[in-house]
């Protein structure tokens, strides 16, 4: 294996972590400044530091590898993602499987050269494949964040219904953690637990917050909280909530069939090079034969695959409407 690709691979896997540790650092802070406002805005009060009551799966003080991933802080984003996408990981195993990925991706590459040279193909698919682990983790919170948006309704309803029968508000926490299936019933239990224990209601609730980012569930919590210091009808706070909630399911089921002909149009426009390609080997072999041996062609060829994600990105965030 070459020493050139090793070193090249090494110091871009770097360069790329350190960029998205400092990135999600950025972002961790916003959002914490957001919560914090909305906290602050609903009780008129300081906000309490969070003191979880759970258990913690990494230590206080790591120590070695672990110490080198809490320096960039990416060990707490990716405990963060991983527990929000429901998974029985950490953040060590998470990494170690993007290394071990990545440096698959460069063995590969380097026995199989079919870019510029071999150097360029072992960084390129050993960067391509570490980031795999990473994208799994991400398509399995937001499928659990989908999931639980989806029953957030129901559970605000169910609270409603709990308070009107003459419940107080923790055991109706209890009630609908018993009843509601998981993911949702699981963060319930949670809620009532760390309270049960004798955490604050606030903090438990901006515990709920971090463990479930969700717009809506900021919303419940704000309006537990003003609700807890100016008085008022929770039951018809929170049933409202709920309608409010569902109607914007209305509206973003609307504004996804508005847009299903730009995500058919993202869709053909980047299978059709690909499927040009392929039809083009099994029909004339030796057509494209000679760009992928000329070095000038193998640029065109990165150029064009480059081209065809950004593409597709672009055309995503076009048609990606937030509601």
């Amino acid at each position: 294996m070459p020493v050139g690709a090793i070193v090249s691979f090494v110091v871009v896997f770097a360069l790329t972590l350190l960029a998205v540790s400092l990135g999600l650092k950025f972002f961790d802070a916003r959002r914490k400044a957001q919560m914090t406002g909305m906290l602050h805005t609903a009780t008129g009060d300081p906000v309490v530091a969070i003191h979880n009551l759970l258990k913690e799966i990494n230590s206080e003080n790591p120590s070695g590898f672990k110490a080198l991933l809490a320096s960039l802080h990416f060990s707490r984003h990716a405990q963060e993602q991983i527990q929000q996408a429901g998974l029985n990981w950490s953040s060590t195993r998470l990494l170690t499987s993007m290394a071990i990925a990545g440096i698959l991706g460069l063995v590969l590459g380097t026995m199989l050269p079919f870019l510029v040279n071999g150097p360029i193909t072992a960084v390129v698919l050993g960067l391509t494949l570490s980031t795999m682990p990473y994208l799994y983790v991400r398509h399995k919170r937001r499928k659990r964040l989908n999931t639980l948006e989806e029953q957030f309704p129901e559970s605000l309803d169910f609270l409603s219904r709990s308070m009107r029968a003459g419940h107080a508000f923790s055991i109706s926490l209890e009630m609908v953690g018993e009843e509601m299936p998981d993911p949702l019933g699981q963060e319930y239990r949670a809620l009532f637990n760390e309270q049960n224990l004798g955490a604050p209601l606030d903090v438990a609730l901006r515990n709920f917050g971090m463990r479930v980012p969700l717009l809506d569930v900021r919303f419940f919590t704000s309006s537990v909280l003003l609700q807890k210091q100016t008085g008022g009808n929770l039951s018809e706070i929170l049933t409202r909530l709920a309608y409010i909630i569902r109607e914007r399911f209305r509206l973003k089921g609307q504004v996804r069939a508005a847009s299903a002909h730009g995500r058919l149009t993202a869709t053909i426009l980047t299978l059709l090079p690909v499927g040009t390609m392929l039809g083009l080997l099994v029909v004339a072999p030796g057509y494209l034969q000679g760009m992928a041996e000329d070095s000038d062609g193998k640029w065109m060829i990165g150029g064009a695959i480059v081209a065809q994600i950004l593409g597709n990105f672009f055309i995503k965030k076009i048609i990606n409407i937030k509601v």
